[in-house]
């Protein structure tokens, strides 16, 4: 068999065989990757067919014909080896369709330069016969687009090996084993090629795409090369929500995902090639004591990381990875972010503990309720038994009973009255409507509300308060806490006593102060004030707890100060008298206007809590 036949036989084998290669592709044609690997096969086995019939040609026009064939591979194989790196690799992923424009135009340019060949030898200027019958028949003189043609092909398949090195890298092993088939592959024919140009007599670059046929359909078969490509693989690796850390055997992080960037920012920094675990994950020395462990144990843990303002919390996950073997190859962490979750628990738990308290809070309340509310009720029908069993003594029930009947009447109402303005706060359903009002018309209605209890003990009042003083404040409010601080402070004030009310401006804000010289306050009242409660009963003996009267006054005026921002406070000494001061936003002006009441009030009306 001569030198014609057996290259003839060994190129239709390679073309058989870039052919199967491009039936496997086929059947993966979902794959973009799979699509360009069915494009260059083909292109290639035109190539290697073509030169088969060059062959065995024996005339010029049939070397022409053959050519023609061949052309019809040999500027694109390259051109799609590269759109596969593309690929691959995930370059110009946002820009493929112009990338791949450009790839093809020399190619292109090419193709259609050797289909007019003859009219302008710009690829092939002559064709000259090959002596003493050697392969091939006929050997050709390159025109001045030759070299452009050859250049061209080389600088793009070395571009796509440069564009592999760093990928190869960072990858995972699976990934690595996919590039150096894909090099291989295109490593053939280049090898052949170049032995071509020293020798210039046979060239088998053709059965170098038969070298790149076995090595695909052996990557096909063996790596999953066209089952699921690294961008792929990078896509799905990108989309998982919980942060994934890749490390290779030396504790090196070799890839890692966003999710994971969320939790350590340093990883960054990883993109340019791997990097030693314990320079990124620095601050979880727990983790670093784990992942450095010489027990190759798959462990699951909570971790808790301190970002900005915000700790976050993890259950992280490290899982060892091995070889075909038993030997360990590398690590991954996995941080599943349950942040929300815990948060979600302390909240619920939190409102778990407030529930528990508003059921104590609740028993307590209607425990002592029942006791403050029985006894004047009790007393009340008592004295209208007494009123009823002693009819003919109307001057002792004017006297004596009707005035006590009155005044448990009006206790029990003003201690109900408070009770729903303290439920309504603790509820959330008062209006909050800031006004600025002119602070002393707002203490002197307070004042004749309150004069008929004072007069009746002969106690006198003084309101030293400017009348330019201005607050802005909700009117509804600020009568129940004057209400209520003059009530207290008439309460305890002995007969013939006195009452101060007066008011200060100090910047944006009026400084007001309720005092009398009273009995003062007790230790233990004084420290039930300061205690943040949402009732409290004074001391005393009024009913079987131990208790005194009900302190709801005290509690609403707290608590509507708060809502304007402000705070009670107060200062006492037994047998000397009480001070209660607040502050109210306001200044010494006189802006405020006169609603139809006569109360003054200015015209900016806002709606809160």
């Amino acid at each position: 068999m001569d030198t014609r036949q057996w290259m003839s036989v060994l190129l239709c084998l390679a073309t058989a065989l870039m052919l199967f290669v491009a039936c496997l592709s086929y059947l993966k044609r979902q794959q973009p990757m799979a699509r360009t690997m069915i494009w260059m096969m083909t292109t290639a086995s035109c190539y290697a067919m073509g030169y088969t019939f060059e062959i065995v040609s024996e005339s010029l026009r049939e070397v022409k014909l053959s050519y023609q064939l061949e052309y019809v591979g040999i500027p694109f194989v390259s051109a799609f080896w590269l759109l596969l790196v593309f690929q691959f690799t995930g370059f110009a992923a946002r820009n493929r369709k112009p990338v791949a424009i450009g790839i093809f135009l020399i190619p292109t340019v090419t193709f259609l330069l050797h289909l007019t060949n003859d009219w302008h030898h710009l690829l092939y200027q002559a064709y000259v016969p090959n002596p003493e019958g050697l392969v091939p028949v006929y050997n050709t003189i390159k025109g001045p687009w030759y070299p452009i043609h050859a250049v061209y092909n080389y600088t793009i398949l070395l571009f796509g090996i440069l564009l592999f090195l760093p990928m190869y890298l960072r990858a995972v092993p699976i990934v690595r084993k996919q590039i150096v088939v894909l090099i291989v592959g295109a490593a053939g024919p280049i090898l052949f090629n170049i032995a071509y140009m020293f020798n210039k007599e046979i060239d088998f670059t053709p059965l170098g795409f038969a070298l790149s046929g076995l090595v695909y359909a052996w990557g096909i078969f063996r790596f999953r090369l066209l089952r699921l490509t690294p961008l792929a693989y990078a896509k799905m690796f990108d989309t998982i929500r919980d942060g994934v850390i890749l490390l290779d055997y030396d504790n090196q992080v070799v890839s890692h995902n966003d999710a994971a960037t969320e939790a350590y920012p340093g990883l960054h920094a990883a993109k340019e090639g791997p990097v030693p675990a314990r320079a990124l994950l620095a601050e979880s020395p727990g983790l670093l004591d784990r992942l450095t462990s010489a027990a190759h144990l798959d462990e699951r843990f909570p971790l808790a990381r301190a970002l900005g303002d915000r700790t976050r919390h993890y259950i992280c996950s490290i899982t060892h990875i091995y070889d075909a073997g038993t030997a360990p190859i590398g690590k991954m962490i996995m941080l599943s972010d349950v942040t929300a979750l815990r948060e979600n628990e302390e909240r619920l738990r939190e409102k778990s503990e407030r529930l528990t308290q508003l059921n104590a809070f609740k028993d307590k309340l209607f425990t002592v309720m029942a006791h403050d509310i029985r006894d004047p009720i009790a007393l009340l029908v008592s004295l209208t038994e007494i009123l009823e069993a002693e009819p003919e003594e109307p001057e002792r029930a004017k006297a004596e009973v009707l005035p006590e009947i009155k005044r448990q009447v009006r206790s029990t109402y003003q201690l109900v009255d408070n009770l729903l303005d303290w439920y309504r706060s603790q509820n959330g359903t008062i209006a909050f409507r800031p006004q600025a009002w002119n602070l002393q018309q707002v203490v002197r209605q307070a004042l004749s509300l309150a004069g008929a209890r004072a007069a009746a003990k002969h106690i006198r009042i003084a309101e030293r308060i400017d009348d330019r003083l201005t607050v802005n404040a909700d009117k509804e409010m600020l009568d129940l806490i004057f209400r209520n601080l003059l009530a207290n402070a008439i309460k305890y004030t002995d007969v013939g006593g006195q009452i101060a009310v007066s008011a200060t401006a100090r910047g944006g804000e009026v400084s007001v102060s309720v005092s009398d010289d009273g009995r003062g306050i007790d230790e233990e009242t004084a420290k039930l004030l300061r205690r943040d409660e949402m009732y409290f009963k004074e001391p005393g003996f009024a009913s079987s707890d131990g208790g005194g009267e009900m302190r709801f006054g005290l509690v609403l005026t707290r608590e509507f100060l708060r809502m304007h921002g402000g705070a009670l406070r107060f200062a006492s000494a037994a047998g000397r008298g009480t001070t209660f001061w607040f502050t109210l936003p306001g200044h010494a002006g006189g802006d405020a206007m006169t609603d139809k009441d006569g109360w003054a009030v200015s015209d900016d009306e806002s709606d809160a809590g």
